[in-house]
């Protein structure tokens, strides 16, 4: 067996395929390669993982010997470290990367920056069409976050407002399939034990 192959194998036991991003088996362009990577670490960020192995190759059979896809993470991992998705990142080896994820609470804190865009809430900004249960996770990680901040008895629109920028922050997160609710009451939990953990 090869040192190739025994790395492979503790990289598998170590991530697994829930926990592994294989861009390289993939094959997309420096684009899509972007886009899939930031979604899919979101996804990882509200599931609660704390880390995860982004493989991008190293361009060995690339015309140019370089990786296309390699270079756009490198330029990613830096903004998702910014927007307090991931803690931090490492080279693993030549064509792969860990990333340490930021605790969830942390995408409440993202100071907003002119060059990137904040993520756009999937559905519409009301929480009219979300489950009464739902609302009130909500409503009590709402008072959590402007406790922290120091406003202990906040107005009626204060909470109102801290409720659509945490519905926001975490609904661009979810995936696109499945029960988003569920998904997202399993985030609001995460986050609310986080708060009570500090």
């Amino acid at each position: 067996m090869s040192m190739h192959s025994i790395d492979r194998a503790f990289d598998e036991i170590r991530f697994g395929d829930g926990r592994t991003l294989n861009l390289r088996s993939l094959q997309p362009t420096a684009l899509q390669a972007t886009a899939l990577c930031e979604r899919w670490l979101r996804e990882r960020q509200v599931q609660g993982v704390s880390e995860a192995l982004v493989i991008t190759g190293r361009g060995n059979n690339s015309l140019e010997g370089y990786s296309p896809v390699r270079e756009a993470i490198v330029r990613l991992l830096p903004s998702l470290r910014r927007r307090n998705v991931i803690a931090g990142y490492a080279e693993h080896t030549p064509g792969s990367f860990v990333v340490n994820f930021a605790p969830l609470t942390a995408l409440f804190e993202v100071p907003r920056r002119r060059r990137e865009k904040a993520p756009e809430p999937t559905r519409p900004p009301t929480l009219k069409a979300l489950d009464p249960e739902t609302v009130h996770q909500l409503r009590d990680l709402a008072v959590m976050s402007l406790a922290v901040l120091g406003v202990q008895s906040p107005t009626r629109g204060q909470l109102e407002d801290e409720m659509l920028r945490q519905f926001a922050a975490l609904s661009a997160a979810l995936p696109d399939n499945g029960d988003r609710e569920a998904l997202l009451q399993q985030a609001l939990m995460r986050a609310a034990e986080e708060y009570e953990a500090e």
